[in-house]
């Protein structure tokens, strides 16, 4: 039942969310084709969703064209892409990132597009964090518990927003978001779902852990 209730809260969300939003979309998709060459969304690789199944992640692009495949393949960020992973797969100074890509990641702007994927059923309003597929995979590699943690965190669908995203964002290391998201699985509930709704302005507007 919960399920039922909270995908009807998800549909209703994510359709006022984008007639709210959609006038600050507007003019972040024209700051970002005046600011740099290329693509709208985000170029990233397909994120982990339900049931470990991949999906398009929509995200407005902050960073510059093919900046995910760039860190991985190109040289000369060969150091960057080594701290990359040992600080939990965010950098603090991202030469990558573009001006208007500052701004919109500060306020957690960049994220609006998400609405579509929970439109569309890829995501939740409240749920685990959208992985990328190397992410988890290097984290496996390294620890096999994680294996059955994932299995029951994808059980779920991904969220915009979620308990770790309310407590202290990117500041929070990769195996704490882990063990935070398989609690919240573990306990997934419509009280839950709106405790992290309510708290979720808050941790937006006091940009802690937003780089």
């Amino acid at each position: 039942m919960n399920k039922f209730i909270i995908r009807f809260l998800d549909i209703l969300g994510s359709i006022v969310a984008l007639i709210i939003f959609s006038p600050f979309m507007i003019i972040i998709i024209i700051a970002i084709k005046i600011d740099t060459k290329g693509p709208v969304f985000a170029d990233t690789p397909e994120r982990v969703g339900l049931h470990y199944k991949p999906f398009k992640f929509y995200k407005f692009r902050s960073m510059i064209q093919n900046a995910h495949t760039i860190l991985k393949t190109d040289p000369k960020y060969k150091d960057i892409y080594e701290e990359y992973k040992k600080n939990n797969y965010k950098l603090k100074n991202d030469p990558r990132i573009t001006k208007v890509g500052k701004f919109i990641r500060k306020y957690s702007l960049d994220e609006l597009p998400q609405f579509i994927n929970v439109l569309k059923g890829d995501m939740s309003l409240v749920g685990p964090r959208a992985y990328y597929f190397d992410e988890l995979d290097y984290y496996i590699a390294k620890k096999k518990k994680f294996k059955k943690d994932i299995q029951i965190i994808t059980s779920i669908k991904p969220g915009i927003t979620g308990v770790w995203q309310v407590s202290g964002r990117s500041n929070i290391p990769f195996d704490k978001r882990i063990q935070i998201d398989l609690e919240y699985a573990m306990n997934y509930s419509i009280k839950q779902y709106f405790l992290i709704l309510l708290k979720t302005p808050m941790a937006v507007f006091s940009k802690k852990g937003a780089y």
